[in-house]
């Protein structure tokens, strides 16, 4: 079978020579991820400005003479776009400033914001759904599936699967300090062997330092690649 032609594109166009890498002070990793935190939350706000809307329209405070139905499904809609839009804002933050593993709690509460936040907008809309009575059948029928629909794929897009800690973000730059490293537009590891199987079918490949690696949230080394 034919390897399919790769171009090599550096993750950092303005870096021509190899560049001994050492891991960033906790300040230096705050003030990188601050700008996508902040971002993260004026998603979410924006997410409960939808939330509150569609409560007000549902007991009647917030009346809209035509296709009320169709106001009250787009809130649903947009609520939950906001919400994974914030996340995944949230996510690349922590692969810039992860938070440490010492507090065990802390740790699973800090990556997973973005859990919390599916939860604070939508979950309440389907509790509202359920206990309201004076709801029509009709209405409810097609609110409180799309609701639920809402919820859980909200939930499920701003979970962080595999969220790093700072622990082993600083090990994992202190052992591959000075080495490049590849990775994929849409894969999940990084490799440090340019012909690795692995990236024979990708046209594009990047090439760059591990913290950048780990800045574009490629936080596993590639099993092939380690297997050498």
């Amino acid at each position: 079978m034919a390897v399919k032609e790769r171009k090599f594109v550096k993750a950092n166009a303005r870096q021509e020579t190899k560049v001994e890498v050492t891991p960033r002070t906790k300040e230096e990793r705050r003030q990188k991820a601050t700008g996508k935190r902040i971002a993260a939350f004026v998603f979410w706000i924006l997410a409960l400005a939808c939330e509150v809307a569609f409560i007000l329209t549902l007991n009647k405070t917030l009346y809209i003479e035509k296709n009320m139905l169709y106001w009250q499904l787009g809130f649903l809609i947009v609520d939950a776009i906001l919400v994974i839009v914030g996340a995944q804002f949230w996510k690349r933050a922590n692969d810039v400033d992860p938070a440490s593993e010492e507090n065990k709690l802390k740790f699973f509460l800090w990556n997973q914001m973005g859990l919390i936040a599916a939860a604070v907008c939508l979950a309440p809309l389907v509790i509202l759904l359920i206990t309201n009575k004076d709801l029509d059948k009709k209405t409810k029928n097609i609110l409180l599936p799309v609701a639920a629909a809402a919820l859980v794929i909200a939930g499920l897009f701003s979970w962080d699967w595999n969220p790093m800690s700072e622990e082993e973000m600083t090990q994992t730059i202190t052992e591959y300090s000075g080495d490049t490293v590849y990775y994929t537009r849409f894969g999940k590891s990084y490799h440090l062997n340019p012909d690795c199987q692995a990236l024979q079918n990708s046209s594009i490949v990047f090439e760059g330092t591990i913290q950048e690696a780990l800045d574009a949230g490629r936080h596993d080394p590639c099993d092939f690649c380690v297997k050498q």
